[in-house]
Formats: C-alpha cells, structure tokens, sequence
C-alpha cells in the first residue's frame, strides 16, 4: 500500500459549509422550540408535529454539514494524489500530473467572470494562494466530476484541478517530495541496503 502523507483540507467545502451550517441550526431550534409552543397551547397534533419534524430535519442537517467540514481534503501518496470530499474521491496517478504552479484566488475568478453567488463565496478567501495542478487527462470526465466538485476547482476546461488549501507551501513542498521520491520510506530503504551491503564478506580481504 502507498504511504500516505498529510491530509490538507479543502478551504473551498469548510468554507461553504460554514456559511450553511449555523443557519439550518438556527432555523432547525427556531421550528423546535415553535411546535413546543404550539404544542404547549393545545393546538391540533398535526400542527405541531409537522413543525417539529421539519425542525428536527433542519437540526439533523447542520449537525451532518457540521460533521462533514473535514471530511474533503487533499492526500499526497507516494505515487498519487488522493481528493476526497463527502460524495467523490479520487485517486491522481502523478503520471496525469504535468506541472504545477502557484496563483491567487481572486486572479483566477474575477467577480465578472463568475455567477454573484460563487462571487460572494470567493470574496473572504480571494487572497489566499492556490496550488494548479495541471493534467496531461483528467482521471474522469469533467462533466461526471463536476456533479461532485465545486465549479471553483475549475478555472476553464482544460484538465486541471484548482486547490486550495490553508498551508499550501507546505502541501506544494509535500507533495513534490512525494513525486520525486525524497521521502522517508526511500531514506529508510536506501539504509537497508547499505546496512546489507555492510554485512556481505569483502572477497578483498
């Protein structure tokens, strides 16, 4: 199995998913703490049950966007790259992977090129740097993939993916690391060989 390295997690869905979150929570207790009202005053069971119901889905929603603000992330192996979110993930063979290059958010999707809504998403985050990855193919079609990915890991249709992560020098630097083949299970290997090399008879002798 491929050792894996850091898992960095994907500024993009943590940043989403805390715009969502609190506001289902809200709204979720809100509808709760109305249908004990409504339930109090003796109103028709119906009444309250269905606002109680749709309070508890409302609760039960922010509590899983909450749960799942971690779980998208980007993994660096030893011979690819692993993207993962709630509903996709990708294995990167690094033989896909032709370059990759540093660039700022907002310069990658100015207000004018991108829908209002994906505007204001991009708005906190348009000074943070992010890592391209250019492909020589993508692992999947683009149009499967892009039921699963946030249209901001695209910046046009060539193969390519756009991450963001908070400590992307340190992804960058692990990530080359790991393509080029610098990383402590070759280190290790490497002193095996020399402990073994050190104990054979020397026919010099």
């Amino acid at each position: 199995m491929a050792k894996g390295g850091r898992r960095y997690p994907l500024v993009i869905y943590t940043h989403m998913l805390n715009r969502w979150y609190p506001a289902l929570l809200a709204l979720g207790f809100f509808l709760l703490v109305l249908a004990w009202g409504i339930y109090a005053r003796g109103f028709e069971q119906w009444r309250w049950l269905a606002i109680a119901s749709i309070g508890g889905l409302n609760v039960f929603l922010g509590l899983s966007l909450l749960a799942l603000r971690k779980s998208a992330y980007v993994q660096p192996f030893s011979d690819h790259l692993r993207l993962a979110t709630p509903f996709l993930r990708l294995n990167i063979s690094y033989k896909r992977l032709r370059r990759t290059s540093s660039a700022n958010m907002g310069a990658l999707f100015p207000p004018k090129s991108v829908s209002k809504w994906q505007a204001e998403i991009i708005e906190p985050i348009a000074k943070m740097t992010v890592i391209v990855l250019e492909l020589t193919a993508f692992p999947m079609s683009q149009s499967s993939m892009r039921l699963f990915l946030s249209p901001l890991f695209f910046k046009d249709k060539t193969p390519h993916f756009v991450i963001l992560v908070n400590d992307w020098m340190r992804f960058s630097s692990e990530l080359e690391s790991m393509r080029s083949g610098t990383t402590g299970a070759t280190t290790a290997q490497k002193k095996r060989d020399n402990s073994i090399l050190s104990r054979l008879p020397n026919k010099n002798k």
